[in-house]
């Protein structure tokens, strides 16, 4: 099975995709030790700073000598040179704001997963047109539950993932899921700045482990 393939099944399997981006390189580290302490095997690092890839370099390194099993991947991807230094640097999987073709491009030369940020039919269709499997519907809290209930049946061979505004209650994970998504995105909800500041990694894994078991239990 292709790494793509992996990540189409492993992304669902897991229902959460944390995403998260600190300045300082042992923090990022140290928040995804946690995170995978807490059962994660996929994370999106997020391209939102200066240090931003010399950061995740040292965490391709950890990932490839500790932490096995997991996934990186790399968000907040605008542009396809972007997408390139990021998949030379041992990126596994690419997550964009928006939709943008030259990132698609890339992502399909390395057989890679892309998952482009989509808020309109419009914009879906032209994912799916130019290969997306997967879908981030960003501005998660903007858009609600709703939207996706109502596109849901147009595609039906797409996954959906929320980005944005998804809380680490039931209420609202489950609103999410009953209306047809693969996965939630979660990011300051669940790696929040305190939880960065202050190094505070058992509380993330505790916080973790909750919204897993939410999913599971949803799913039930």
């Amino acid at each position: 099975m292709s790494k793509k393939a992996e990540l189409l099944n492993l992304i669902p399997e897991q229902g959460i995709l944390p995403l998260y981006f600190n300045k300082d390189k042992e923090t990022s580290i140290g928040l995804l030790k946690a995170l995978y302490s807490a059962g994660i095997r996929a994370v999106e690092y997020t391209n939102r700073g200066e240090a931003a890839l010399a950061n995740f370099k040292e965490m391709r390194k950890v990932v490839d000598s500790e932490l096995q099993g997991m996934y990186l991947g790399i968000g907040t991807i605008k542009d396809g040179a972007m997408a390139q230094t990021f998949i030379d640097a041992g990126a596994d999987y690419i997550i964009c704001p928006g939709l943008v073709e030259s990132v698609a491009e890339v992502a399909d030369k390395h057989d890679m997963l892309w998952a482009p940020g989509c808020m309109t039919p419009s914009e879906i269709i032209r994912a799916e047109t130019l290969g997306a499997k997967m879908i981030k519907l960003f501005p998660g809290n903007v858009l609600g539950p709703g939207f996706m209930s109502a596109i849901k049946e147009l595609f039906p061979n797409l996954k959906f993932m929320p980005t944005g505004g998804v809380d680490l209650d039931r209420a609202n994970i489950e609103g999410w899921f009953k209306a047809g998504v693969c996965a939630v995105g979660m990011g300051s909800k669940l790696v929040s700045k305190d939880v960065m500041e202050n190094k505070k990694y058992d509380e993330l894994i505790a916080s973790t482990k909750s919204v897993l078991e939410i999913i599971k239990s949803i799913r039930a």
